[in-house]
């Protein structure tokens, strides 16, 4: 075996690791973005349960001074919740409070 194919076998070898650092870096930056986006939205559901907290509050503290029971009124309502899939919040997997 000469040089001439030694030579052609490593540039093959450069070339792939070459392709495959360029691949890794594009996955380092999809998760970096991917690792943002979570961040956002997680800062965007500790806003929201918030929020939703404080309208809760609000509702009691109205529904108890016109003497509503909220307890059972919740209890009479019928709400199904979309989640996104297909499912009702009724049908998808509880969740540990």
């Amino acid at each position: 075996m000469g040089f001439g194919s030694t030579a052609k076998k490593i540039q093959k070898v450069a070339s792939m690791a070459e392709k495959t650092y360029g691949k890794v870096n594009e996955v380092v930056s999809d998760l970096e973005a991917l690792r943002d986006d979570f961040e956002d939205t997680s800062d965007r559901v500790v806003e929201l349960e918030r929020e939703l907290a404080t309208q809760r509050a609000v509702l009691e503290a109205l529904a108890e001074r016109e003497g509503v029971d909220v307890e059972e009124v919740v209890a009479d309502a019928d709400v199904t919740v979309e989640t996104g899939n297909g499912e009702s919040a009724d049908d998808a997997p509880a969740t540990a409070e």
